[in-house]
């Protein structure tokens, strides 16, 4: 299952949470819902500058077109038919990120801006704010993506590399396993020669799947079916050499079952941990999380210095492959309650009880 916040309408879901926000002109509703004044007939954005009604007047709706359809005029001020200023941004951001998907070449960031119909530096800001990543950043994830779907397709990894839009094979090269977790004509053939050690086991959680590469521990996965969890791990390295873990080995998983028990006490072993560059900015921000606490997406977003990128920060949340190693159990919607999680929402709920619990005695 994957995680998918719930800090935008559904924060906003009762009477009360629209007034607190309208009363806050808090920009987080800008599109969550619309208000309307029944001594006046006007409905406004919950931003509206103007003078706030007495809370016996003001009724809700979801948009502009339920508002006008119960009879109520737009407001003059803030004009709430029309889209919103999130709303264009992301619409000039959606016409930029086409361009970049189709192109050949990353375009200049001038051509960029022209389509997005900003100028060249607030586009760049707007960007950077909508999605979580610059431009250039967010062209070299397109073209990464493009290389794994090429190097499935493709006779030689060479022709991959140009057939994804990569000007040298050098530039590639030097970021390949960072991409693809792997050496690229490892990629290509479902990680052939590629020695990954895996242990299954059962903990409290219920069947464990711990693995570890030549760098350290790369997937920590639970769930209630060990064959399951053992297949999609073949899936992902389909020409691995996967065997069972060693007595060494043992040892480590012996150390994360530990840690799932009581993550208290830490996990002091290496982790090979491969994603993009917003994703490891957001599994860095997780780890920083303390021991008993929570945040929401849209806390986390802030923190990573990307705000307006709340779903993109919960489909990293979503790819971590180190269940409770990097702590994606420890965000929440911004009402407190627990929105889904890769392994249940139960473990989740189990795991933040667990942490609460070990946190208190621990002071």
């Amino acid at each position: 299952m994957n995680e998918i916040p719930e800090d935008g309408p559904q924060r906003f879901a009762s009477d009360e949470a629209r007034w607190a926000a309208v009363l806050a002109r808090d920009v987080a509703a800008v599109d969550a819902f619309i208000y309307a004044v029944r001594t006046t007939r006007i409905y406004c954005r919950p931003t509206c500058p103007s003078r706030r009604p007495r809370r016996e007047n003001a009724e809700f709706y979801a948009d502009a077109a339920a508002a006008e359809q119960a009879g109520y005029r737009p407001c003059q001020r803030c004009h709430p038919q029309a889209a919103s200023l999130p709303q264009r941004h992301a619409q000039s951001v959606a016409r930029a990120c086409r361009l970049i998907q189709h192109a050949d070449t990353l375009p200049s960031l001038d051509e960029l801006a022209q389509v997005a119909g900003l100028s060249r530096f607030h586009f760049h800001r707007v960007f950077t704010a909508v999605t979580g990543l610059t431009p250039k950043a967010y062209a070299a994830a397109c073209r990464s993506e493009r290389v794994r779907q090429a190097l499935t397709r493709q006779d030689t990894v060479t022709d991959a590399i140009y057939a994804a839009g990569f000007n040298s094979s050098g530039r590639f090269y030097a970021s390949a396993e960072r991409i693809l977790g792997m050496a690229p004509k490892r990629y290509r053939e479902g990680g052939k020669g590629m020695e990954i050690q895996f242990a299954l086991g059962e903990c409290s959680l219920g069947t464990i799947l711990v693995a570890t590469s030549d760098k350290g521990i790369c997937a920590i996965s639970l769930g209630d079916d060990a064959e399951q969890l053992l297949q999609a791990f073949q899936e992902q390295f389909a020409n691995a050499n996967l065997t069972p873990g060693d007595k060494r080995f043992d040892a480590w998983v012996a150390k994360v079952v530990a840690f799932v028990e009581e993550p208290g006490v830490g996990l002091s072993l290496p982790l090979d941990i491969r994603g993009t560059a917003f994703q490891q900015r957001v599994w860095q921000a997780l780890t920083e999380i303390p021991l008993g606490s929570t945040i929401s997406y849209a806390e986390l977003a802030e923190r990573i210095g990307s705000p307006k990128a709340v779903r993109a920060v919960a489909r990293a949340c979503a790819s971590n492959s180190l269940a409770l190693a990097i702590p994606c159990h420890r965000v929440v919607r911004s009402d407190g309650a627990l929105s889904g999680y890769r392994w249940g929402v139960d473990r989740k709920r189990t795991l933040l009880m667990r942490e609460l619990a070990q946190g208190k005695a621990a002071k």
